[in-house]
């Protein structure tokens, strides 16, 4: 993707919050990502980050490799140097050339995939590859491509892996998010193989994989706070008895509030519009 200058000298914790990038929805209405401290929106246009542009292979290599660490898939990853032990997802491209014969001058077609099954011989690679929707394959350069990033994005923020960038966690629930990292990592956590119809591993394993994709391939749908139940796709993990309910989404208290104007609701006439939740005085302004 192409970056203007200003964006090309943005600062590396600014890259890794995509703090400042364009907003591809609003068209020049936002001026720039602007995190909100808790939702998974910019506070200036209220659309979520990957709206805003896409990360860096770095940047996605350091989420992948930060998510695969200390589990017993950490040889997919490879140690920084000078990174003070941040460990990167070694990324495994495909590149594929065929030849074209024209005339007396043979040329070539090159096929880039931006992610390919590791371990897998070509051939294997190529009929996986072939599988997938023509428009989601991960192609270099097309809307496959960054339909992937896209998905990477919202499905590995980094506040629901690190406590580190979670803000406001009390004590107890900052123990409570890190035994449940590790457990996820220890039993959920899994790559899927890809082998020929009777050249796979046990129908166990199988099925024990076909759940974990399941689980965490279905997209979240709520970016304002909410926390759903995980047969109806997790959105946010709530680790506190002190939560409010509302037509089967449920809130921590303290972010009980409007999505426009911030106000804490508990108590308070409010409306709910696919997870929007709003004061009666916003809910006006956005449906008079």
């Amino acid at each position: 993707m192409d970056l203007s200058p200003g964006i090309q000298k943005m600062s590396v914790s600014q890259q890794q919050s995509g703090r400042g990038v364009p907003c591809l929805r609003c068209r020049g209405m936002c001026t720039g990502f602007e995190p909100h401290s808790w939702r998974k929106i910019c506070k200036s246009c209220k659309c979520s980050q990957e709206d805003h542009g896409l990360s860096s292979d770095a940047e996605d290599d350091r989420k992948i490799g930060r998510l695969l660490s200390d589990s017993k898939y950490s040889t997919l990853t490879a140690r920084v140097k000078g990174g003070d032990g941040v460990r990167i997802y070694k990324r495994n491209r495909m590149i594929i050339t065929n030849p074209i014969v024209s005339r007396k001058d043979p040329t070539f077609d090159t096929i880039t995939y931006e992610w390919a099954p590791p371990g897998l011989t070509q051939k294997l690679a190529i009929q996986y590859m072939e599988l997938i929707p023509k428009d989601m394959q991960p192609v270099a350069g097309t809307e496959g491509a960054y339909y992937r990033r896209r998905q990477l994005m919202r499905q590995l923020p980094i506040y629901d892996q690190d406590s580190f960038h979670c803000r406001g966690l009390a004590d107890s629930e900052l123990k409570l998010m890190e035994d449940f990292v590790k457990k996820y990592k220890s039993d959920a956590l899994g790559v899927g193989e890809v082998a020929l119809p009777g050249q796979g591993g046990s129908a166990k394993e199988e099925g024990k994989q076909q759940n974990t994709n399941a689980a965490t391939s279905k997209p979240s749908v709520a970016t304002n706070g909410a926390l759903s139940d995980a047969s109806t796709g997790v959105e946010y993990i709530i680790f506190s008895e002190d939560y409010q309910q509302v037509e089967g989404l449920t809130w921590h208290k303290k972010h009980f509030t409007c999505l426009e104007c911030e106000t804490l609701l508990t108590g308070k006439s409010f409306s709910l519009d696919k997870t929007k939740l709003l004061c009666t005085t916003c809910s006006k302004t956005k449906h008079p």
